[in-house]
């Protein structure tokens, strides 16, 4: 039972709907992780639902059926956001007009919000009691490795701080040299 590429990449994308929610980059220095720790492309959390083509041919309409609706609500998001920073950017900033742009960018984020889960709702009905099973458990794996990145992009910030207040380079810039010096407390004295 082959699935073709158009087909796994819109169940790629609808996963990744399914998976997680947009959420913020924690930084902009992320690095990245080396080859070990990186899934394996073959590793495709697709192919571990096993979905029949009858399932995929579903999700795909469901998918189109909501695109246009998606991007109207998102289309709405982007200018409410706009709208509330162009509110905040004036001389003399409003409070009611700032107040009243919050209650557009909360509409508009509720409204995305909606679809996320209106459409994953819709692509759940299509699935098999096992690969709803298979899908908590691949939601449960992506938490923990987003808690884990998030874990380690936090010990990396308090260490930045940290070398900083110290007054050593910043290792990732290139500039200081790849292993700071130790400290004259540090140094052992040569006989």
């Amino acid at each position: 039972m082959s699935i073709s590429k158009k087909t796994m990449l819109t169940l790629l994308a609808a996963t990744a709907v399914l998976v997680a929610a947009p959420s913020h980059s924690l930084g902009a220095h992320q690095q990245q992780q080396p080859d070990s720790q990186q899934r394996p492309s073959d590793d495709d959390p697709i192919r571990e639902l096993n979905l029949s083509p009858e399932q995929g041919e579903r999700i795909r309409a469901i998918r189109k059926q909501l695109h246009e609706e998606r991007a109207a609500v998102n289309q709405r998001l982007r200018e409410t956001n706009q709208a509330l920073e162009e509110a905040l950017d004036a001389d003399n900033p409003d409070e009611s007009v700032v107040e009243q742009r919050l209650r557009d960018v909360a509409a508009a984020q509720a409204a995305a919000m909606r679809m996320r889960v209106l459409s994953e709702v819709r692509i759940r009905r299509v699935l098999t009691p096992e690969q709803l099973t298979t899908l908590r458990t691949l939601r449960q794996n992506a938490r923990s490795i987003r808690r884990e990145r998030q874990r380690e992009n936090l010990e990396m910030r308090r260490q930045e701080r940290v070398d900083r207040q110290r007054g050593l380079p910043n290792q990732r810039n290139g500039l200081g040299p790849p292993f700071p010096r130790r400290s004259d407390r540090q140094r052992t004295t040569r006989p």
